[in-house]
């Protein structure tokens, strides 16, 4: 047991800017009050937050630490491009946990990552996300399979019209994946009709041969989340028909230029996970990235989270992006949401992790100044309730 006293609390939830004392059992939070007597909990270990800030870990909605690794080459894993379909890939199996960016991104507050495959097939595989303490997947791993990756623009059309293969247009990687949808479709159908049939006890129906590509990305006709690659808003637009003639459960990664088309990611109900901005502008389609982004798609009321995409930015660099957010107008409770609660929310693990709640995972970060600030540094981080970073040589807030 522990007792987490005088904090300020911003949960992310409810409690916001507010002393306030938490209850740790075990993994989970168990109580949070303004004023927690500890022999209420008997041999309860205290600490003395000071009125510190503390929040919940950072989830990061999209990255792909451990599986394109920060200094060994042979470590990039992000991309299988011998062929631009392929569903059946799993982030999960190239993910190294000893990457030392786990260890980078837990001393800066990053206790949860969502990690894909990259961006350089029409459809490249599977999400994993993970918690960044542990030392296996099997510690870490909150769900192993939870969405399935595409990619519109530049990438693949680089990609493969360097190859002299389909897709070298965008028209061509749209239709490489709409054909797929199609059949994966009907697959579905077909093993549905199977499992039906052998429910009402008809056994002699033929079940479908099985295509592990097809049985990989069926499951997105039952609901699993469909996270594609879009910066430009003709991309984007291309993304949410794809939506609506599939019936899919989506969300634009990256969006970079979301904000031009605000409106229409709010008439379809479509989130998005904007990112990376701290960084030049590499290639055509980011020519209109901004800081000024997320306000708009808050002003247009936009579901959106914020995302390092490292390595691309280090995740340990996550606050220093969302204070330029900030600087250009976004409200600061809701960047610090945008890289807990709503990522938590959009990647559906919000039962889990994102605010600091009862009954949630105790993933808990005591800050020494306001996480925005730029002398800010985690004191101490929590991950399922274990003391995981402990800075020695705390300084006055």
């Amino acid at each position: 047991m522990i007792i987490i006293k005088n904090a300020m609390l911003i949960s992310m939830a409810e409690t916001n800017y507010e002393k306030s004392d938490i209850a740790i059992e075990g993994s989970r939070i168990l109580e949070i009050a303004t004023a927690i007597d500890p022999e209420k909990y008997q041999n309860a270990t205290i600490i003395n937050a000071k009125r510190r800030f503390v929040t919940p870990g950072i989830v990061d909605p999209h990255c792909h630490i451990g599986i394109m690794e920060e200094i060994i080459k042979e470590g990039n894993d992000t991309n299988e491009m011998t062929n631009p379909i392929l569903p059946e890939l799993r982030a999960l199996d190239g993910i190294n946990p000893q990457d030392g960016a786990y260890q980078a991104a837990l001393e800066d507050g990053v206790t949860t990552v969502v990690i894909g495959p990259g961006s350089a097939n029409p459809i490249g595989g599977v999400f994993t996300i993970m918690k960044t303490h542990g030392k296996t997947l099997e510690d870490m791993v909150i769900n192993p399979e939870s969405a399935i990756k595409m990619a519109l623009g530049e990438n693949p059309k680089r990609v493969y019209g360097s190859k002299d293969k389909t897709p070298s247009t965008r028209m061509g990687t749209a239709a490489l994946i709409r054909e797929t949808l199609y059949k994966a479709r009907e697959y579905h159908k077909k093993i549905k009709e199977y499992e039906n049939a052998i429910k009402d006890g008809k056994n002699d129906v033929k079940q479908p041969d099985f295509n592990l590509k097809y049985h990989s990305l069926m499951r997105v006709f039952d609901g699993m989340l469909v996270k594609i690659h879009a910066h430009r808003a003709d991309d984007i637009m291309t993304a949410i028909r794809f939506k609506e003639e599939f019936g899919l459960k989506m969300t634009i990664e990256h969006c970079t230029e979301g904000h031009l088309v605000a409106d229409k990611l709010a008439k379809h109900k479509v989130g998005c996970i904007i990112g990376p901005t701290l960084t030049s502008k590499s290639k055509p389609e980011v020519a209109n990235k901004t800081f000024k982004s997320a306000k708009i798609l808050s002003d247009n009321n936009v579901q959106f989270a914020i995302m390092t995409d490292h390595p691309v930015i280090c995740l340990e660099d996550t606050m220093l992006q969302l204070g330029r957010f900030v600087r250009e107008g976004l409200d600061e409770l809701e960047a610090l949401r945008a890289v807990t609660k709503y990522a938590a929310e959009i990647n559906e693990i919000d039962d889990k992790v994102g605010t600091i709640e009862v009954g949630k995972d105790a993933d808990i970060v005591i800050w020494s100044h306001h996480p925005l600030h730029h002398m800010a540094k985690p004191d101490m981080v929590f991950v399922n309730g274990e003391l995981v970073v402990q800075n020695k040589n705390p300084k006055k807030p």
